[in-house]
């Protein structure tokens, strides 16, 4: 059935509605049972908890978190935990729902779930910070678990947030379980038990998803060049990841403005730059220009890596690039979507080509669960292995729907869900 939007609908709820009518759409072409939409078309849980931090004068505030777990019928549930100020109950829906679909599409035993705190991480100390987190992780309680939902790190957070999540939660616990649950977060530092290759598993499968298809279509990667939205840890290291792979990238734009460099832009200096700016502007070997004008550049490929519903009906018409690889999550809204597939643009949908992270994450859980160790190359191998496996089955099933990719890539998500409800039944 669509979704009705509503005109007074908050950004989150229009966002959840988005994803909805992307549901619905995949749904409808593989003849999902109206049962099995109906569980899916709602969130699981939603959980909400206010709780007091102390801050650095001593003053107490009271914070708003968020965890919407989704569905948990191939796994527990996953998923990562951004600090963004306007986080809301809508937006984390919509992206505990896409969750699902990704981890069902990667073919890795985990559910959807998404959290979030309302607070910029920019106006606290690294204490205030802390003790945010801390608090936060108790107010959750039982509500997470190594084996139940397992945060990660999203927009704001880190690693050592999750370090201070799992700390937290190892010592709320009995002490003859605590080395057990490490495993209740991934995205943690390496010396606490995260997995090589973590920091970088999102940018660098984007890499491996757009080598898929210019491989898929034998065109030759190297010599192309990219645009970057967004440039924090999946930006930079995407940039990083096709460098290699001989792309150059001349574009680049995040919260600060945008720059280019017809010549090509060096990922490592331009990190250097925003980790002491705090942003791309005044980049010294480049030239500013409008954030508009940066989605008309002209360049083959188009990474929006920043947030949600960047390409709109206003820009897609404008897009120059031929392939578009959605590192954020629902980046493209649907109108916008429809406007860029009818003038051809190949787009890597976000549910496919930014999974790298939940993929390692996976990785990492699995570490943790045997006490092991793996080495950067084998982690590397195995995310190739898992996206391209996924990328095959999406360009199968959009061969034999003759849909979008968006769509191939949600049938083949929801076609496994969908037989692991039939085979388990819904009791009591």
């Amino acid at each position: 059935m669509p979704t009705r939007r509503s005109a007074d609908s908050t950004e989150g709820e229009q966002l959840f509605e988005t994803a909805v009518e992307q549901f619905d759409a995949a749904a409808d072409l593989i003849g999902l049972s109206d049962n099995i939409r109906t569980i899916l078309r709602s969130p699981k849980n939603e959980i909400i908890v206010n709780f007091p931090a102390e801050m650095d004068d001593g003053s107490l505030r009271v914070f708003r978190g968020y965890r919407v777990q989704h569905s948990d019928i191939l796994g527990p549930y996953k998923g990562g935990l951004r600090f963004t100020p306007g986080v809301e109950l809508g937006e984390v829906k919509a992206l505990a729902m896409w969750m699902t679909w990704k981890t069902s599409l990667s073919n890795v035993p985990f559910g959807g779930a998404k959290g979030g705190i309302a607070f910029n991480p920019r106006e606290h100390s690294v204490r205030e910070i802390e003790r945010i987190v801390r608090r936060f992780t108790h107010a959750l309680g039982s509500n997470i678990g190594p084996e139940h939902d397992i945060p990660a790190p999203d927009i704001g957070s880190n690693a050592q947030a999750m370090v201070w999540m799992m700390d937290t939660y190892l010592n709320s616990g009995s002490g003859g379980d605590r080395q057990n649950t490490r495993r209740v977060v991934t995205g943690k530092t390496i010396e606490t038990g995260g997995s090589l290759g973590r920091d970088k598993a999102t940018g660098q499968g984007l890499a491996f998803v757009l080598a898929h298809q210019f491989d898929r279509v034998n065109r030759e990667l190297e010599g192309s060049t990219v645009a970057i939205q967004g440039f924090g840890n999946v930006g930079e290291h995407c940039a990083r990841a096709m460098a290699q792979m001989g792309v150059t990238m001349t574009h680049v734009a995040d919260h600060t403005g945008a720059i280019m460099n017809g010549r090509g832009i060096d990922a490592e200096a331009l990190w250097r730059h925003t980790s002491e700016a705090g942003g791309v502007a005044g980049f010294d070997d480049a030239e500013a220009l409008d954030v508009d004008e940066f989605f008309t550049a002209d360049v083959d490929i188009l990474v929006p890596a920043a947030i949600e519903n960047q390409i709109t009906t206003e820009r897609a018409p404008h897009v120059r690039a031929s392939v578009i690889v959605e590192g954020a999550n629902g980046p493209t809204s649907v109108e916008g979507e429809r406007i860029l597939i009818d003038r051809g643009v190949e787009i890597l949908p976000d549910v496919l080509a930014n999974a790298g992270g939940v993929i390692v994450s996976y990785f990492e859980w699995l570490q943790n669960k045997m006490s092991a160790r793996w080495q950067l190359g084998q982690v590397d191998d195995e995310l190739r292995r898992y996206l391209w496996e996924a990328a095959d089955a999406i360009e199968a099933e959009k061969k034999r729907l003759a849909c979008s990719r968006r769509e191939a890539a949600y049938a083949v998500a929801l076609a496994r869900i969908g037989t692991v409800f039939n085979q388990r039944g819904i009791w009591p």
